[in-house]
């Protein structure tokens, strides 16, 4: 049975590689999707620690982030396809919406 430092430390790689994927990567749909990544890994924590105390909330509260998630990608992926029509690029360091 795997126990619940083991899904900790899955959670914490998972987290890692996420955060990694943001600093590194400059496209933008890969960084949503790390930032995704992260988003599961916390879910990840929530359903350890919620097994580990026997309490349905953990898991509960992994259905609000994951509805949280999903509105999350669908705005930014609208204002990637925005983004992509007005500069005709994702990647980042071509694109400064401060500037104009």
């Amino acid at each position: 049975m795997v126990s619940t430092s083991h899904l900790l430390i899955l959670s914490a790689v998972l987290f890692a590689l996420g955060m990694a994927g943001v600093v590194i990567r400059r496209n933008v749909i890969i960084v949503m999707m790390c930032i995704e990544l992260m988003l599961n890994a916390v879910n990840v924590s929530f359903v350890a620690f919620a097994r580990q105390l026997g309490s349905i909330d953990g898991h509960i509260i992994v259905f609000f982030v994951m509805a949280v998630a999903a509105a999350e990608a669908g705005v930014g992926l609208a204002l990637v396809i925005a983004m992509f029509r007005h500069k005709s690029t994702v990647n980042l360091d071509h694109v400064n919406l401060m500037k104009g």
